[in-house]
């Protein structure tokens, strides 16, 4: 069946799940309800280049295109056949691969006896020489040399890679030698050769799609460029193709992605594996850059090229169909699909100071430290809280019964008090509440001033004194195991999460500062509880 323009076209205009087109996350597996121990119950966070990714497959499958792994480590003599003249400028980008050659190691009486003083100990000479003489002609790989040397000294492991290290330095000095492999520099590489192996054995018309990496050596990495990037490459082989078959692919893989007009342009360009008048430049309109503080603000921006592979370098393969091959950088539509300006920080934000940490992520970090361990426990916190609540601005020297019970087969009478005279039973902070905004945490009190931060925010539902009473039931558990008459567990000053029972993790704390955010607790709390046991 000849392929249909037409009804790519039709593909393409399709209403596409509006959700995932927005780029709305869909979870369509995740069961909410389903705790995994140790690891947590929430989903996790894709990388926004491998989202991209798994966007563009799904993509590609939807329009009937067949997945493929093209060759990732070539030889240079792919590039001489697609380029022609102009090779090797194009081969002046390529990563050619090296390795090292393995050495001819001798076995010489000197080294024999430095071999004898390390070990203590005699061995066979000649069993030595043939791992050396089997390391050499490649039938022994190299990290497994040292345990065939440890097994003929017997030796351990450790002793056989000290006397290799000391003995025979002709291993450090190892060169790494050129060959003529290079690391593909763009996915057209791969794709004749994959052609060459199945465009005569499969039925027309041919679609095969591949997202992979490829890799070139720039003059160094920048905003734009990277020496690995990821291609989303495919072809269409048929009797007859055209670029009116190239535009139908583009606008219909595009279109998946919110793209709603294009423009297609003569690629100047050029490349020698295409057929000069049907190289493309496609351009295509994404409402949410209008308007935008990028050189797209317009809404344009230039995502793909297509064209009709060059009779001249199909017939160096033995490909006897015409080739039409569309290519995109993923990178650069995922900058676009997630709001990027520098490829560098969607790739590598750990380098680049984009790990974001979200207010609820903190506020997830931050924990009480010491709770009681009994329910009696609790039920004095409780007490303890209710007390301050209701008494707060009680004149002092003042002293509110907050429980009495039995603790541990001990009689327990817990206190809410304030000796000193002309001040009240807690100081004004008591109540301040743990909220985190803008990757910054705050104990401030809900009041009109902070309104902001309270509604903007994510508050973390702990106040001084719910905290700080899980600190004074625990020590107040703890005092009557030990048989203590009387305990005061006492707050003035807050000076940190420390000194109301909490804190936060240390890689948090350090991201915190890192973004330049603060956390700011403290305040005037000033509040007292004593515990008197009787028998």
């Amino acid at each position: 069946m000849k392929f249909n323009a037409r009804k790519f076209k039709e593909l393409a205009e399709k209403d596409f799940e509006k959700a995932w087109l927005s780029g709305k996350e869909i979870i369509a597996t995740q069961n909410p309800n389903k705790i995994y121990p140790r690891i947590g119950y929430s989903y996790g966070e894709e990388h926004p280049l491998f989202k991209t990714i798994g966007m563009l497959r799904e993509a590609y499958l939807r329009m009937g295109f067949k997945e493929v792994v093209n060759p990732l480590i070539v030889e240079d003599v792919h590039v001489r056949k697609q380029f022609g003249k102009e090779a090797l400028a194009v081969l002046d980008r390529c990563f050619y691969l090296a390795s090292l050659p393995k050495p001819n190691v001798g076995i010489s009486a000197d080294r024999v006896e430095k071999i004898k003083k390390i070990t203590g100990k005699d061995f066979n000479e000649e069993e030595l020489r043939k791992v050396f003489h089997t390391y050499k002609k490649g039938k022994l790989d190299g990290d497994d040399l040292s345990y065939e040397v440890a097994k003929v000294l017997v030796v351990d492991d450790l002793t056989a890679i000290k006397i290799i290290d000391e003995v025979f330095p002709e291993f450090k000095e190892l060169k790494p030698e050129p060959s003529k492999l290079t690391l593909r520099s763009h996915m057209t590489t791969g794709w004749f050769i994959t052609l060459s192996e199945i465009a005569d054995k499969l039925p027309l018309p041919i679609k095969l799609f591949s997202v992979d990496r490829c890799f070139r050596k720039e003059q160094g990495e920048d905003a734009t460029r990277l020496y690995s990037y990821f291609s989303a490459s495919c072809v269409l082989v048929d009797e007859d193709v055209s670029v009116d078959d190239g535009k139908a692919v583009a606008e219909a893989l595009l279109r998946q992605f919110g793209f709603e007009k294009f423009k297609f342009k003569p690629d100047e360009k050029r490349s020698k594996y295409y057929i000069p008048s049907t190289q493309t430049e496609v351009y295509a309109f994404y409402p949410k850059l209008v308007g935008s503080k990028t050189k797209y603000s317009d809404g344009w921006v230039e995502i793909a090229t297509f064209g009709i592979y060059s009779p001249t370098a199909l017939a160096e393969y033995d490909i006897d169909y015409p080739v039409m091959n569309l290519g995109l950088g993923v990178e650069r539509l995922a900058m676009i699909l997630f709001g990027y300006e520098d490829v560098r920080k969607l790739v590598y934000p750990q380098f680049h100071g984009e790990i974001k940490l979200s207010d609820l992520e903190i506020a997830r970090a931050i924990k009480i430290k010491e709770v009681p361990t009994s329910a009696i426990g609790f039920e004095i916190a409780r007490k303890i809280v209710e007390t301050a609540e209701k008494n707060a601005n009680a004149e002092s020297p003042c002293s509110f019964l907050a429980f009495e019970g039995n603790l541990h087969g001990r009689k327990v009478k817990v206190f809410v008090e304030e000796d000193e005279p002309n001040s009240k039973l807690c100081g004004p902070a008591f109540a301040n509440e743990i909220v985190v905004h803008n990757g910054s945490v705050y104990g401030i009190p809900e009041t009109e001033e902070f309104k902001k931060l309270f509604e903007e925010g994510v508050r973390c539902g702990l106040r001084y004194i719910d905290s700080f009473s899980l600190l004074c039931a625990s020590k107040i558990e703890d005092s009557a195991l030990r048989g203590k008459e009387s305990i005061l567990v006492r707050v003035r000053n807050v000076e940190g999460l420390s000194s109301v029972n909490l804190s936060i993790q240390d890689n948090v704390r350090n991201y915190i500062v890192w973004k330049g955010g603060k956390i700011d607790v403290r305040g005037p709390m000033f509040v007292k509880v004593r515990a008197l046991y009787g028998d």
